[in-house]
């Protein structure tokens, strides 16, 4: 394994754990919660430490929960986000254009 985890995995695997979508809501105000906690983590600084000490709520931790319950909410409205993905940003790109294209399969 080359260590690369796809968008459609993640979405997969969340499905696969969890898929209620009548929880959407409730997915939301996760998600919500997750965010004001990276927020918390981010005004405190709170990075990831050395192997083996034991440092919860830090900036990667969050930004996991977060990812985790926008896939969550995707999976729930039936939204494959590896297809919304380059159509949105070939959005973007006319609106804001910037140095760097989005690249397919990268």
């Amino acid at each position: 394994m080359d260590g690369r985890i796809s968008i459609a995995y993640l979405q997969s695997y969340i499905k696969s754990k969890e898929y209620h979508p009548e929880l959407v809501k409730d997915y939301f105000l996760k998600l919500a919660e997750e965010t004001g906690e990276l927020a918390r983590a981010m005004h405190k600084d709170l990075r990831p430490r050395a192997a083996g000490e034991e440092v919860r709520g830090t900036i990667d931790e969050e930004l996991w929960d977060i990812m985790y319950f926008v896939l969550a909410i995707a999976n729930c409205y039936g939204i494959d986000l590896e297809t919304v993905i380059p159509r949105k940003e070939a959005i973007n790109h006319v609106r804001y254009p910037g140095p760097a294209p989005f690249e397919l399969d990268r």
